[in-house]
């Protein structure tokens, strides 16, 4: 049985609403309660959580999936929070342990010191920017991707988590442009892929570990 938990990161705020964010977290339990042999759990950071049991929901997952809008080129503050209050409950709780150093050498192995070795996540991102932002020359983000840039920082907490990026999937010009039946049919899609790569993925590894 494969654990799955899955974060709604978005939440209201002025003139978002988070209704696409929360329709990508539906989809996202409905495909995997829809195949046999998974278990979900999953969390919408604007409800009310324990930050402890959430903890435990990352110890319990093989895959955490991350669902999120860009305010501001950062994270909503109410996921913002939520990490922050989660990560700390998880220090020497199954989480993190350390920065990874020692005292006898403190200048190297920082960010070793995750707990969650062997578990993989996903993130998904929807933005007002376009594609073209990130890709074209002399445009606002310097050709630089999402995941190398606005989320290089989400991606490094996940590693000294001891985390494994498995995939990204970033949806632009949510607000004046989206087709959303369409986003959501590429996102479908995506998911399949996904969890295909998931499953062989681990089944290689477990034959590594056999061998």
């Amino acid at each position: 049985m494969k654990k799955i938990f899955i974060i709604n990161g978005g939440h209201p705020f002025a003139h978002s609403g988070g209704r696409f964010n929360e329709t990508l977290f539906n989809t996202t339990i409905a495909h995997f309660q829809s195949l046999e042999g998974y278990a979900v759990k999953s969390t919408q950071v604007g409800d009310n959580y324990d930050s402890k049991a959430e903890v435990e929901k990352f110890k319990w997952a093989d895959l955490i999936i991350y669902h999120t809008p860009i305010w501001w080129f950062q994270l909503p503050f109410g996921f913002k929070k939520y990490i922050d209050e989660v990560f700390t409950d998880g220090h020497q709780n199954g989480i993190y342990h350390s920065d990874g150093r020692s005292s006898k050498n403190p200048a190297i192995n920082y960010g070793t010191g995750g707990l969650l070795k062997g578990k993989k996540y996903i993130l998904t991102t929807s933005w007002n920017a376009p594609k073209e932002a990130f890709t074209l020359e002399g445009e606002f983000f310097n050709e630089t991707s999402v995941d190398d840039g606005v989320m290089f920082g989400f991606h490094r907490m996940n590693a000294f988590a001891g985390l494994e990026r498995l995939a990204t999937h970033h949806f632009h010009d949510m607000e004046k442009n989206a087709d959303v039946e369409k986003e959501l049919k590429d996102y479908w899609d995506f998911l399949s892929q996904t969890e295909n790569r998931f499953i062989l993925e681990d089944c290689s590894a477990g034959l590594i570990n056999a061998g």
